[in-house]
């Protein structure tokens, strides 16, 4: 089992052993790494024009619901926006109450 976490600036806890800088890299490490992902962590703000990491939850809740794509056994939000932060544990709950679709 592998542990990504995905910052712009923060330093990477040391159980973790993928560190991500991009949604885009998240996602190839999600699709990498499939079934295969203990922890999830994610920030929200990712810096000027970089997506945020809310995109990765949308990634992975169509991934999900459309395609069977496993979840991360627990998926962690690090981010310092308090909104943010509130909305991306709303999809986190979400997927996981539909775990048992």
């Amino acid at each position: 089992m592998v542990n990504i976490y995905l910052d712009d600036c923060r330093k990477t806890p040391a159980i973790y052993d993928i560190r991500t800088y991009t949604v885009e890299e998240t996602i190839d490490q999600l699709i990498k790494n499939k079934g295969n992902v203990e922890f999830l962590s994610l920030d929200n703000d990712l810096g000027e024009g970089l997506a945020e990491g809310y995109k990765v939850l949308d990634w992975l809740e169509e991934e999900f619901y459309i395609n069977n794509f496993p979840l991360p056994k627990i998926i962690l939000v690090h981010s310092a926006n308090s909104a943010a932060m509130m909305r991306m544990n709303s999809v986190i709950s979400k997927l996981y109450k539909g775990e048992n679709k």
